[in-house]
């Protein structure tokens, strides 16, 4: 069984320190030893559970009460998430499409933000009761109010500046 357990290094990074202590070797023969070694690339695997709050059910019981409470006297529930940023415009994204053989969408070369476009922050709100959800897309900033706003234009009877008409609860 080989000493080697893991390592953050590529195999270029291997072979060149290698190559120093005297062992000469290119990185593509480091790849080939480490797969016969039984070691492969892989990506990280969320698996590990680390200790779980002790108060974290009594925060779920209160967040139940108060949704209960707040949709018996009529005011509206929703739970708002934000994505992850995506950049605007003509970007490489994982995955594949079907296109003509040989044709295939042609992106930018970098992934260097449009200066005009910039980036799109997805907000997603969800009415508890309603069982209706929308996104509400920005391309501004990540930013608290553009929360609040989403949130309030969700529940709608906004005034623009002016607080809703219905207060909601969020979870």
């Amino acid at each position: 069984m080989s000493p080697l357990r893991w390592t953050t290094k590529s195999t270029r990074k291997l072979a060149e320190q290698l190559t120093r202590q005297g062992h000469r070797i290119s990185a593509d023969t480091v790849g080939d030893l480490l797969r016969e070694e039984g070691f492969s690339l892989q990506s990280n695997a969320k698996t590990l559970k680390g200790k779980q709050h002790p108060d974290r059910d009594a925060q779920f019981h209160y967040l139940n009460e108060q949704a209960r409470d707040h949709q018996d006297g009529g005011a509206p529930v929703i739970s708002v998430d934000t994505k992850k940023k995506e950049l605007v415009g003509p970007f490489k994204n994982n995955g594949r499409e079907w296109e003509p053989r040989g044709e295939p969408v042609r992106v930018d070369t970098h992934d260097f933000p449009d200066r005009v476009l910039g980036r799109a922050v997805p907000y997603d709100i969800y009415d508890v009761a309603a069982n209706t959800g929308w996104v509400n897309v920005g391309t501004d900033h990540d930013t608290a109010a553009f929360a609040v706003a989403s949130s309030r234009s969700a529940v709608g009877g906004t005034e623009p500046g002016g607080p809703p008409t219905r207060r909601p609860a969020g979870c």
